[in-house]
């Protein structure tokens, strides 16, 4: 039987640091605190006391995440949302919602991926160079439709952002750690993939893909800037230029500091870095059923891949290319997001190549499972309705933890539901 991750697996001077560090680190607070509110927005929210910039409130960050755009402000031409909230939405402000975005391309005659080239404005224009096809314009002739001769199709789940600064704040090293200990936890079954990106707020800089299904951002401005863009339209400092014109009544940057000197992706990262984690439900935790399947869980190695528990690297620590340091409310934290962080292909992959080398188009990020007990679909396309469903659904990688499974009795495979539904 596979034996699951244990913190004496993490060896090396880097680690025994870790062990010692964790000694002495608080955990980190979770809460659903960022109530979506039409009047007063984030005026009952609660922060994990993150500081603000001179002038900046945590509500004032809510506020700019949740306002809504117009093509006045920025909006399209082509684009998926008018505010981060309208995706980025269930229970409060911020988690994962019900929305998917579509994403396509094909393959050359040499099998690589190729992005399509969408033709819009009666054929007058074109949009290549991404693989997401966007749902709405801000004018009929900027729709975009998915060719004909994009033969890869794929829909994606909004992911939670909810907790997220705590995640930008484990060290790389902690992650490329878990990848290289991963094949020896599974005999060489399970093998995460780290791939290394570009940091927008750090010219010159790499960092670690942290964000997105594919990993494609290092940090949460990074991830702010670039989600902006794609899934609004909305220009800024760090993505500056639109991928069509057609129908703009703005000029690009079209995210200008307000009144403080904070843009928009400037408040979304506060807003992002200040949000409690995801929190358990802890009625159902503390049953002896979730207990039991904590531990079964464990014993047919799930947890390899969805680790439960990090700590954060101590307040101070200069990340993001030296763009950002820790602060106290984010360092030395111990949470438990159930996830790697890391790229693998578990039979569920959607062809797509984005950041990462070829290799990647049928990996995905392991989903960290805090905050699953308000969803009511699952895996990366929300085609599972039902949580046994998609563990069937795991193959490559994680089959031989899913036939583990598939060997507990009906009892116990219960349980680990049971467990699952506390997360």
């Amino acid at each position: 039987m596979t034996r699951p991750l244990l913190l004496s697996d993490l060896s090396g001077a880097s680690f025994v640091a870790l062990a010692l560090l964790a000694q002495d680190a608080t955990e980190a607070p979770a809460g659903f605190k960022t109530p979506t509110l039409s009047t007063n927005p984030g005026s009952q929210s609660i922060s994990n006391g993150v500081p603000e910039p001179p002038g900046d409130t945590f509500a004032l960050d809510q506020t700019q995440f949740e306002r809504v755009h117009d093509p006045s402000s920025g909006l399209g031409p082509v684009f998926n949302a008018a505010s981060c909230a309208q995706c980025h939405q269930n229970i409060v402000t911020g988690s994962a919602s019900q929305i998917t975005e579509l994403r396509a391309g094909h393959k050359d005659a040499s099998g690589n991926f190729v992005n399509p080239t969408v033709v819009i404005n009666q054929g007058n224009t074109q949009i290549s160079g991404r693989s997401i096809v966007n749902d709405r314009s801000i004018c009929e002739d900027a729709q975009e439709h998915v060719p004909e001769s994009e033969t890869i199709l794929a829909r994606r789940a909004v992911l939670n952002t909810l907790g997220d600064g705590f995640i930008e704040a484990l060290g790389d090293v902690t992650l490329l750690k878990i990848a290289s200990i991963q094949p020896g936890q599974s005999d060489g079954r399970i093998h995460g993939e780290a791939i290394v990106i570009p940091i927008l707020e750090a010219p010159g800089q790499t960092g670690v893909g942290k964000f997105g299904w594919k990993d494609q951002q290092p940090t949460v401005l990074s991830f702010s800037a670039d989600a902006y863009l794609n899934e609004m339209g909305v220009t800024n400092r760090l993505r500056p230029k639109d991928v069509t014109s057609v129908c703009k009544v703005t000029s690009d940057p079209e995210d200008p500091p307000d009144s403080i000197g904070l843009a928009d992706i400037d408040h979304f990262a506060q807003f992002i870095r200040g949000t409690q984690a995801p929190p358990r439900d802890t009625a159902l935790a503390a049953t002896a059923d979730a207990h039991a399947g904590a531990q079964l869980f464990a014993s047919i190695g799930c947890n390899i891949c969805h680790v439960d528990t990090f700590v954060t690297m101590p307040a101070g620590s200069v990340i993001n290319g030296g763009a950002y340091t820790i602060p106290a409310a984010l360092g030395n934290k111990i949470i438990h997001p159930f996830g790697d962080f890391l790229l693998h292909d578990i039979g569920t992959g959607d062809g797509i190549v984005q950041a990462g080398p070829a290799d990647t188009a049928n990996k995905l990020r392991t989903v960290p499972l805090w905050g699953l007990h308000i969803k009511s679909r699952f895996m990366h396309d929300l085609a599972s309705l039902t949580l046994q469903d998609a563990i069937a659904r795991h193959r490559g990688e994680a089959q031989h933890v899913a036939h583990l499974f598939k060997q507990l009795t009906a009892e116990q495979q219960q349980q680990v539901i049971t467990f699952l539904k506390s997360l």
